[in-house]
This record gives C-alpha cells, structure tokens and sequence, in this order.
C-alpha cells in the first residue's frame, strides 16, 4: 500500500496553516505554559529530542508552568527518565515505561540501519555480538570506545565503528548518569535500558497506540507525518484501522490529515506568545510538512549541514534564531518585529533565563535581521 499524499473529497473540512499551527502549538504545550508535572510532559510528548544534554531542559522550560531544570535532573538521577536512541536513529530523553517500549516498536528500522554498514560487518554474527555487547556493558557501563575496541577482539577484521553501531541497534543501550544530569557533566557511558531500569522490556505497543499518542501530541497529521517522525514506514494500515474513530481534514494541498475528535483545534486566530525553542526542537522534526510552523521562506534557516539552531517563534512560526552569549541572550530575527513583538520576545527571553539561570545575569540584545 503507497505511503504518498491522498487526496480527499474537496467536502472535508479545510486546514490551513494557522489553524495547523494553532493546534499543533497547543498540542505541544507551546500555546499556553502548561500545569503539568514534567514526567507526564515527557510522557505526553512522547518524549524530547536529545542529541546535546540541554535542549530537553530548555523545550520543558518553553512549555511548562514553573519547571525548574532540577526537576528533570532529579528524574533523570533517579531513573524515572532515561536518554536512549529511538524515533530517527536520534537520542530522545523517554520515561522509563516509554522506553522499554518504544524503543521495540522502532526495532525494524534499527535493523534496516545496519544495512549501511555491511560491509564492515562482513563475517560478524550479529546474534553473537548482542550476547557479548550485552555481557559487557551489563557487568560495567561502557563507552563506544571500550564497546568496540572489547567487540574487535573477536571480530579484528571488522570495520569498529560498525561494530558498535551494531551493538547499539541491536540492543536497547541507555546513557547512564552523570551524563544528561543539569549542571553535570559526563562522557557517554552505556548500558541496557532493561539492566539500568532493573525490569525486562515490554511487547512493542501496536501501531495503532502509538498513532493515537502522536496525534494527540502533534496532530492533526498524514501519515507521512507520523512515519517522519517515528522513521518508520507502511503506518498506512494502521491509520485505515483507527478512521472509524478519527475524524479527518484537508490541507492546503489536498492532502488527508487525520486527528482525535476531542482533540483541541484553536481558532487560527488565537494569540500565540514568542517563545524561545532549543536546537532539535520536536516542533520542527515531527512532521513531513513543516508549513504549519516554518514559513516557506525561512525554509532551511534553523540548519546549517549538521548544526541546527536554536530557534524563536513568533505567532506561532519559526522567526529567528537565538543564542546564549558569554553575557547576553542574543536574538536574531529572520525579519522585522513590530515594537510589540520586541516587547513580546524580550518579556519572555527574560523569563527563560530566570528559569534556566536565575544565578547569572544576562543582558538581552537584538541581532542585525538574518537575511
């Protein structure tokens, strides 16, 4: 069955990009600050992208109603979240029940991933590696360094970092503290999320689970959205068996977007205050078409080869990028802010460094407009 755009019958109710956004802004927790603990945050998002240690901190402290950066920590310490490579071959920050069953929904494609290094896997039997790979890092917490240099002992015509890349998709390998802890610092030792958590994994959730929870925290979506996100491929079963309980809609380019029928969908008019997201943000990785939050002209802006920025939103789309200076929060917008939008940002990049850095002063400075 194709994975491509369908189109719908020009009867469905209309999206366009603001009403998207708008939903989407609220689904996310960006609308308005949430009161919400933030393991249920971590949870209802499906977890955080986390390939540096703080950009989980700074996404709860855009969305979370007074969120203090040692309340992640202290979950963190205490393994009620862990950091583990899932959604998109990326390292996420999951709670502990979402990792031990996450991470075997996206198995298959950890799988299909080794594909890329077979041949430097020439003669290594995979299902030997993850025995040893899980002896080793079980008796003690391993770097990839230890973890492949230990695997090319057996395996000494093997390419090494392919040998650890294997570990690492065929084992559920979570980072261990001190690392991800705020304020901390660490190297990136592993071992099994079922070691580290003292519990077995869990049965993969079925598709049909996971759709409802990323709709809930992302939609309204196509599938192609959903399979972007996840990295996964052929969901379009999956949402076939959910239509009965969904309702869906029409964007801009006639594609089909499903939703929850209870899920909130805002007026596209409802105000959405600046707010100021880390570097690999959910908001703009989780969708095939990210018109509901990046203008098409700033298409590209938020990258540059394998850096991403952090970004600023204002009324709901991306508008700039910011920075954290020796002495200063530097913004730089893409284009001219009103008085009021200025007004706007620098209220609420004040209030983030209050959150993030109450101990520090920091002035706020505005940046020639990005061109």
């Amino acid at each position: 069955m194709t994975n491509t755009k369908r189109s719908v019958p020009r009867t469905a109710p209309h999206l366009g990009p603001r009403a998207l956004n708008r939903a989407t802004l609220d689904r996310q927790l960006l609308l308005r600050p949430a009161r919400m603990s933030v393991a249920a945050a971590v949870e209802h998002l499906v977890g955080l992208q986390a390939q540096n240690v703080k950009p989980p901190y700074y996404a709860l402290a855009a969305r979370l109603d007074g969120f203090a950066p040692e309340a992640l920590s202290r979950l963190m310490a205490d393994r009620e979240v862990v950091r583990i490579v899932t959604m998109r071959s990326t390292i996420h920050t999951h709670t502990a029940d979402d990792c031990l069953t996450l991470r075997p929904l996206v198995q298959p494609a950890r799988d299909r991933e080794l594909v890329n290094f077979r041949t430097g896997l020439a003669g290594v039997d995979l299902d030997r590696l993850a025995v040893l790979a899980r002896d080793l890092v079980e008796a003690e917490p391993r770097t990839m360094r230890q973890l492949r240099e230990a695997l090319l002992e057996e395996w000494p015509d093997a390419d090494p970092q392919a040998l650890a890349v294997a570990a690492r998709c065929r084992l559920p390998l979570v980072q261990v503290t001190p690392r991800g802890l705020w304020g901390r610092s660490g190297q990136v030792r592993l071992t099994t999320a079922e070691h580290w958590l003292g519990r077995p994994a869990e049965p993969a959730p079925a598709p049909d689970v996971v759709v409802l929870r990323y709709l809930a925290a992302f939609g309204p979506a196509t599938v192609r959205d959903m399979q972007t996100w996840a990295g996964l491929t052929r969901l379009r079963d999956a949402f076939e068996r959910l239509r009965p309980r969904l309702v869906t809609f029409r964007d801009d380019s006639g594609a089909e977007l499903f939703d929850l029928p209870d899920a909130p969908r805002p007026d596209p008019d409802t105000p959405a205050p600046p707010r100021f997201l880390p570097e690999f943000d959910n908001l703009l990785l989780s969708h095939a078409d990210r018109t509901r939050v990046v203008p098409p002209e700033y298409r590209g802006r938020s990258w540059q080869g394998n850096i991403a920025y952090s970004t600023l939103l204002v009324d709901g789309f991306l508008a700039g990028l910011w920075r954290l200076a020796e002495d200063a929060l530097v913004i730089e917008p893409f284009g001219r802010l009103t008085q009021a939008q200025r007004d706007d940002v620098t209220a609420e990049g004040e209030r983030i460094l209050r959150v993030m850095h109450p101990e520090s002063s920091y002035d706020i400075r505005f940046g020639v407009v990005r061109q």
